[in-house]
């Protein structure tokens, strides 16, 4: 009996000790896991942590308690992540991770310059941090902006209470999922003010960005004629509120050595043949207002690979980024193989 108390007295010190050790091969699938499970870490740390926007992490020595006071209170303009992007056994992991790597003779470069002509909330949007992770454009923030339309304000609650904020912000879109890739800011840190100029960069320069996106229904279907793909042409943003996107155009790459042998859905114009031999089936939509959809059917003479597969992209005329020029088209990921 006495054995079986002290087995279980210490068990909760043996699992620290584990968790304490860590393991560094899961530290290192932590690291390189991509979206939707993906706190995006190597953004700013670098892609072996060899430091970039943020300090290097390679060789230093931390340990578990040292990686969990900095993700759970930074103290520079990191935000917080809190349990549900990372537990202590993945602190573990990740310092068993960085002990294993070579500490690097300097600190990588930003991912992303500021450039020379930058304006003010793009030079802010870079230098505290929102654009080495979302890209100079910001494009997934202007997305989901364009979504609701909204003011500061609710901006400004995405970004400072986002593991709160963004499941009821996805649920008022009817998106599903409560994978959450970016902590909470501190007010502190990043202030109003700063948040302000790359809030107004975002919706009177850039402009915010009708939420269209390409779904695929599944695995091609094999038939007679050939395998027949279908597609959802979605605008994703809150019905009566969200942006409408006008003359869209849906492109799909059709992979090499195979033909179009049917396709369905409004606006379709056929296909044709760049001078890089890429053959591309277009489809033309007068507009796509929030929560409007079309379905397009494209029959394939064979199937795409791994490697050369059906996929694409949608672009719009209208709205257009105010500061001119064009932006960049929302891309439509590999059909299931």
């Amino acid at each position: 009996m006495k054995k079986v108390l002290f087995a279980l007295l210490a068990l909760p010190f043996t699992q620290t000790i584990a968790a304490a050790q860590g393991d560094a091969a899961a530290g290192k699938a932590y690291w390189d896991r991509e979206a939707p499970r993906a706190t995006a870490c190597r953004n700013c740390h670098g892609n072996n942590g060899e430091g970039s926007f943020g300090p290097d992490l390679a060789g230093r020595g931390l340990n578990t308690a040292q990686v969990m006071r900095a993700v759970r209170e930074p103290w520079g303009i990191m935000p917080a992540f809190v349990e549900s992007q990372l537990s202590e056994k993945d602190a573990a992991d990740l310092a068993a991770y960085f002990a294993s790597l070579q500490k690097p003779a300097a600190p990588g470069k930003w991912r992303f310059e500021v450039p020379a002509n930058a304006s003010p909330g793009q030079r802010t949007a870079l230098t505290v941090g929102c654009a080495q992770c979302h890209g100079p454009t910001m494009n997934g923030p202007r997305n989901n902006m364009g979504a609701v339309n909204e003011n500061f304000a609710y901006f400004a609650n995405l970004v400072y209470n986002h593991t709160t904020a963004m499941t009821p912000h996805r649920a008022s879109l009817g998106q599903a999922g409560t994978n959450l890739d970016m902590g909470n800011y501190n007010r502190d840190r990043v202030t109003n003010g700063q948040l302000n100029q790359v809030f107004f960069w975002l919706r009177d320069e850039l402009g915010f960005r009708p939420p269209l996106a390409g779904g695929w229904a599944g695995k091609g279907e094999q038939g007679a004629q050939g395998i027949t793909y279908t597609l959802n042409v979605a605008n994703n943003g809150l019905k009566d509120k969200g942006l409408t996107g006008e003359n869209v155009t849906v492109t799909l790459i059709i992979p090499k050595d195979a033909t179009v042998v049917a396709a369905t859905g409004t606006g379709y114009q056929g296909t044709s043949t760049a001078n890089n031999n890429t053959t591309t089936a277009t489809w033309k939509l007068a507009k796509l207002a929030a929560k409007d959809s079309e379905r397009i059917t494209i029959t394939l003479s064979k199937a795409g690979t791994q490697a050369d597969n059906l996929r694409g992209n949608i672009r719009w005329e209208k709205p257009s980024p105010k500061a001119g020029g064009t932006d960049a088209p929302q891309a439509i990921n590999g059909a299931p193989l």
